[in-house]
């Protein structure tokens, strides 16, 4: 959530900074500093109602004191007159601080100055590639064959288990699954990370602490008679362990590291983007959160991407690392970079991966603050990033290095699968 104070002091950038994310209500900047004005207002009336009636309560006691009961008298008149207006007052002031934050909350995070302007994934920045694309046999069939073919995914079961979009995954499939999972979390652990296994429902306040609530309701699975929701990422439950927290300077950073099953709803998602493994309802992910000091934020962000990027190198896959721009950003995002790996047998390029720096648009709306070292109370900045998101990353595993004898699978994988080729 972004700062009245921000949009006061900043308001003409503010507005063109929100432009780059193609934020379309640039008038509710004005709004939110009206409704702040008026907040304020009223609570300098109120105040200052109540410190009337402190003073003539004191005057009245003195009054009385003297025996001065009629004085006193007149005096209490003015009193109740006070105090009569003091509900009226507050009553006003919590609707405006209503209205106030129901507003603010609707303004998506500022883009950072890396952020290139454009509308569509089209138009986002390669930083980088890497890996080699392979050159597959003829014959060679996209990994929704390759897991029929090899037993691995069930979808037809898992369609009437739950539904379209739920896979159950079996056999060397779940092995596989549960292997990528231990290497993940063994590789980010060994970076320093440490490990968490959170709750999979989180309670609203959790969800709006993230930014997803109320930009993403309708992607989430609500669970309606307690008011939870199933997660979309690790990231919102271990994020949330903070809020409402004020933490020691030299406690940062905080680096943390979940796996999770993540839900995601994906309504209005067709075609063969979401054939197989392309795009499920239900899938695995293993999710690495940094909280840090404002000043270092962006540097923690280059080493995350590296961490991520050297992740995929350890898995042979080819890769690139794409800068998004402002109209293809997340809601509390300042800067995103996306990882995606090429589909050898789709001959596409599949997301695996978002890094991003979220400054301090998530620890505002949770309170997450730390005392700097002249004592003075700043919010921290949260970053996250996927590390890594399974259902693309097993497809293209399985078509890259699709074989005549099988799957081979890259070597930092044996250990944990048991063996070298499905």
């Amino acid at each position: 959530m972004l700062q009245v104070s921000v949009l006061r002091n900043n308001t003409a950038d503010t507005k063109k900074r929100l432009a780059v994310k193609h934020f379309d209500q640039p008038g509710l900047v004005d709004e939110i500093i009206a409704l702040d004005d008026e907040r304020k207002r009223l609570q300098a009336e109120f105040d200052g109602t109540q410190a009337k009636v402190n003073a003539a309560s004191k005057e009245i006691g003195k009054l009385m004191a003297q025996g001065k009961k009629e004085e006193a008298e007149l005096i209490k008149t003015d009193v109740a007159n006070w105090k009569a207006a003091l509900e009226p007052l507050k009553e006003k002031m919590t609707v405006v601080e209503k209205q106030l934050l129901d507003t603010l909350v609707i303004l998506p995070n500022l883009p950072s100055t890396l952020v290139p302007e454009g509308r569509t994934p089209e138009e986002n920045v390669v930083v980088r590639e890497g890996g080699v694309k392979p050159v597959l046999a003829q014959g060679s069939v996209p990994h929704w064959d390759l897991i029929k073919q090899y037993g691995l995914v069930d979808f037809e079961t898992g369609a009437k288990i739950t539904g379209s979009g739920f896979p159950l995954y079996k056999g060397k499939g779940a092995r596989l699954q549960r292997a990528l999972v231990q290497y993940f979390l063994d590789y980010n652990t060994a970076a320093g990370y440490t490990e968490y296994l959170p709750p999979f429902m989180v309670n609203e306040a959790s969800a709006f602490a993230t930014g997803q609530l109320p930009d993403k309701e309708g992607q989430m699975y609500h669970a309606t008679a307690d008011n939870f929701y199933l997660i979309p990422t690790a990231e919102v439950p271990v994020t949330n362990i903070y809020r409402d927290t004020i933490l020691k300077m030299e406690e940062l950073p905080i680096k943390m590291t979940a796996y999770s099953p993540c839900f995601r709803r994906e309504a209005g998602s067709f075609g063969k983007d979401v054939r197989g493994l392309n795009r499920v309802h239900q899938f695995e992910k293993v999710e690495i959160i940094q909280i840090t000091e404002p000043e270092k934020s962006y540097e923690v962000l280059d080493e995350m991407v590296l961490h991520v990027e050297k992740l995929l190198q350890a898995l042979q896959l080819p890769y690139r690392i794409l800068l998004l721009c402002g109209g293809d950003m997340g809601f509390a995002s300042a800067v995103t970079y996306d990882f995606e790996v090429f589909s050898a047998a789709q001959e596409r390029w599949l997301e695996v991966s978002s890094v991003s720096n979220f400054e301090n648009f998530q620890t505002h709306r949770m309170k997450c603050r730390y005392k700097d070292a002249d004592g003075k109370m700043q919010f921290a900045h949260s970053l996250n990033g996927s590390s890594l998101a399974l259902p693309r990353i097993v497809a293209c595993l399985l078509e890259n290095n699709q074989t005549a004898e099988g799957i081979v699978l890259p070597e930092v994988l044996h250990r944990y699968f048991g063996a070298g080729t499905i």
